[in-house]
């Protein structure tokens, strides 16, 4: 029986365009019949349509693209089983391809591909590949609070001093590995403490873009977000119209989480060596550094060597907490605990 995760609303979340860059990096196309390829997607759907019309222009392999919230479209995979017509999962955090591994639903990616970046960044298991990175931050609006007031743990903001003063979206799926860490940390009882805090503290949102947004025009102070969502704020109203800011956790701290989009193959595809290929293509020197020098994406290219967008703290200057993605699990506790806590 396959985990109720919550569906991240629809309505406000943005998409952003590469242009042609992507398609512009690609080689000419193969000259071998062209197959097709399912793609069930919870990536942002124009950045996912550049990346498969470059993998179209290159390989002559035709990518059909099914979009939707990454949690549900997890569910939607459990419930096809051997019926489903997907050949790669591409998703926005490593918990739902981590409930895709254990029920034996993704084929080992190639290991000349697992090779292309850090271990670290792909399942331990060799059954899912990392492609980007972002990093969980709190942004914080300046005339609502100093920033030598801001705490050095996420976890604080469940304390009193807090209260009215910080914005979640706890029905986002980006918020659910935030509370996975905490619970692989704190365990089940500190990360149900954690969460009741917030309840009493926060004012909730539909999703992160709809934090960062309150943060910036003042109506909360704080908001717990994935860095990405301030940096497309800040390129969306240029860095003079920002009223906010990015507050980065101490090092280490459960608040200072790295999360991982990664792409899988299906066991059950009819296309393993094609979807193969677009896993490879995904880790590429050239696309890696396209989307490293995007100004819409915002996340950190996991190839090694490829620079992330300037406007980012360097990688491998981020002190994320040691949680494997094994340990960090499914989800399913985290919706659990939050239905538990009164948030969903």
């Amino acid at each position: 029986m396959h985990h109720d995760l919550p569906r991240r609303p629809a309505a406000g979340r943005r998409t952003f365009l590469l242009g042609a860059m992507l398609a512009a990096l690609a080689l000419p196309a193969a000259s071998h019949a062209a197959e097709t390829l399912t793609l069930y997607s919870g990536q942002h759907e124009q950045t996912v349509d550049q990346l498969v019309e470059g993998f179209r222009t290159q390989t002559g392999i035709v990518v059909k693209v099914h979009s939707g919230e990454g949690p549900e479209l997890a569910n939607q995979l459990l419930t096809e089983g051997k019926a489903s017509s997907a050949d790669i999962y591409f998703t926005e955090n490593s918990p739902e391809l981590q409930l895709l591994s254990e029920h034996g639903l993704l084929a080992p990616v190639d290991r000349a591909t697992l090779a292309q970046v850090p271990a670290r960044y792909s399942s331990d298991q060799g059954a899912w590949l990392g492609v980007l990175a972002r990093q969980n931050v709190l942004a914080y609006n300046a005339s609502k609070v100093a920033a030598d007031a801001l705490p050095a743990s996420v976890l604080d903001l469940a304390q009193p001093a807090w209260k009215g003063r910080v914005g979640i979206a706890p029905s986002d799926g980006d918020f659910l590995p935030l509370v996975s860490a905490v619970i692989a940390m704190k365990g089940e009882d500190g990360a149900l403490q954690w969460l009741r805090g917030l309840q009493r503290n926060a004012q909730n949102f539909d999703d992160d873009e709809a934090v960062v947004a309150a943060v910036d025009r003042g109506s909360v102070a704080t908001g717990i977000v994935n860095n990405y969502y301030w940096e497309r704020l800040r390129e969306e109203h240029g860095a003079k119209g920002m009223r906010s800011a990015i507050h980065e956790f101490a090092p280490g701290d459960v608040g200072a989480l790295v999360n991982v989009s990664g792409a899988a193959v299906l066991r059950t595809s009819k296309h393993q060596a094609a979807a193969q290929r677009f896993l490879a293509y995904l880790v590429s020197a050239p696309v890696q550094a396209g989307l490293g020098r995007s100004n819409v994406t915002f996340e950190y290219p996991l190839r090694p060597g490829i620079a992330a967008n300037p406007a980012l703290t360097p990688l491998d200057r981020l002190s994320p907490p040691r949680i494997g993605w094994t340990k960090l699990g499914d989800d399913s506790q985290a919706v659990a605990l939050l239905r538990k806590a009164g948030l969903l």
